[in-house]
């Protein structure tokens, strides 16, 4: 049994315990530095030893980096390696940047994970450093896979798309839903109702989506009949170039995170 370490115990990181939680193959151990943080990790996570400050490690063991980023460089003073890998989960710290706050290692995997994982339906991407070995890469897939869904990219920045695709990309489908259910309330459905069959609609497409081979376009295209009233919906997103909007929005969110990854 492999010992896991986690350097904070926020939302992402609970997520991730709790998948690890069911398989048994790794000894957990969360390190927070607030005390009622520290009360609700021990009341959740009871086999998980809970701490608020990191042993020694030794290279067998696995680091997960969970603190914020702007809070990285000063939890990383009292760390010591001695040839961990290391999983971070801070979004815009480089693995250059982590490198040299780490006394120089380069068995690092960058993970940009999602809140689903929080239900066990996460979508991650990954980049490996030059020193992690395929046995690390397999750990981190494995200890991924257990909240959902994981892809590599090949190159660091390849990151940066990957939140404005699936890091921030829940919040783009509250936004529909949100917009679908407003548009509910208008049309005189009340809230309960108005908040079931929203939400049950995005639950039922995403899973007719999971089972089929059809491309998103060929399902919308069978939800369609021509002149129909789909279509006449469907028309008035075309007339507000809806593809372009959510386009400008995935280039704006990719912008932005490389501007925050630059100002760290």
């Amino acid at each position: 049994m492999k010992n896991i370490y986690f350097l904070g115990g926020g939302n992402m990181a609970t997520a991730i315990v709790s998948g690890l939680s069911q398989s048994n193959l790794f000894q957990i151990t969360i390190c927070e530095r607030f005390d009622a943080r520290r009360d609700f990790l021990q009341q959740n996570f009871p086999n998980a030893n809970i701490t608020d400050s990191l042993p020694e490690l030794n290279s067998d063991d696995i680091l997960v980096l969970a603190v914020k980023p702007q809070d990285m460089q000063t939890a990383l003073q009292s760390v010591v390696l001695n040839g961990a890998l290391v999983l971070s989960i801070a979004a815009g710290l480089s693995c250059h940047t982590l490198s040299q706050w780490l006394d120089g290692t380069m068995r690092i995997i960058r993970i940009m994970p999602n809140t689903p994982a929080q239900v066990g339906l996460g979508m991650a991407g990954l980049f490996a450093d030059i020193a992690a070995t395929n046995e690390d890469k397999q750990l981190a897939q494995e200890i991924m896979n257990s909240v959902g869904k994981i892809i590599w990219v090949e190159k660091e920045d390849d990151l940066h798309t990957v939140t404005a695709i699936s890091g921030s990309g829940p919040a783009y489908v509250f936004y529909c839903m949100n917009a679908l259910y407003q548009a509910a309330l208008s049309q005189g459905m009340n809230q309960e109702t108005a908040y079931l069959s929203v939400l049950q609609t995005f639950v039922g497409a995403s899973q007719l989506a999971l089972q089929s081979d059809d491309s998103f376009n060929e399902l919308c295209r069978k939800v369609t009949s021509k002149g129909g009233t789909t279509a006449a919906a469907l028309n008035i997103f075309e007339q507000a170039n809806l593809n372009q909007i959510m386009l400008q929005a995935i280039e704006a969110c990719a912008k932005r995170s490389i501007e925050m990854s630059q100002s760290i």
